[in-house]
């Protein structure tokens, strides 16, 4: 599983609702994180897709599932599209999600989190 939402952090309403049809880019993004086996062990890449054409526009990969490997994908799409306000972000209940780095960058740029009601199970951790 990559998802921890046992964690301290405030979480987010979903709005989504699964509901992926968007009429515009740069309205809704979406982020996840997903691992990758390597020769040299284990990389996690964090991965944000907009909904409007299911392009990535931001990513980052570390050994390590960290805040910072979301950070760093969010901090990526926002330089590539610079995005106006009323961007929606919508992830899972992760604790990278949640964290106030991650808040924090959200909130800078007037970008509105939104979460899933449950979280997600990435098919077990790598072995």
């Amino acid at each position: 599983m990559t998802t921890d939402s046992n964690h301290r952090y405030p979480v987010a309403e979903n709005i989504l609702d699964r509901k992926f049809e968007v009429s515009k880019p740069d309205a809704f993004w979406a982020l996840d994180i997903t691992y990758i086996p390597t020769q040299e062990g284990w990389l996690y890449l964090a991965a944000i897709l907009d909904l409007f054409n299911r392009e990535v526009i931001g990513w980052s990969m570390n050994s390590r599932m960290t805040r910072k490997l979301v950070v760093d994908a969010l901090t990526m799409a926002i330089d590539k599209r610079n995005p106006d306000e009323g961007l929606l972000h919508h992830s899972d209940r992760g604790s990278q999600y949640a964290s106030l780095e991650f808040q924090e960058v959200l909130a800078n740029r007037n970008i509105t989190c939104r979460m899933i009601g449950l979280a997600i199970a990435g098919g077990g951790s790598p072995q």
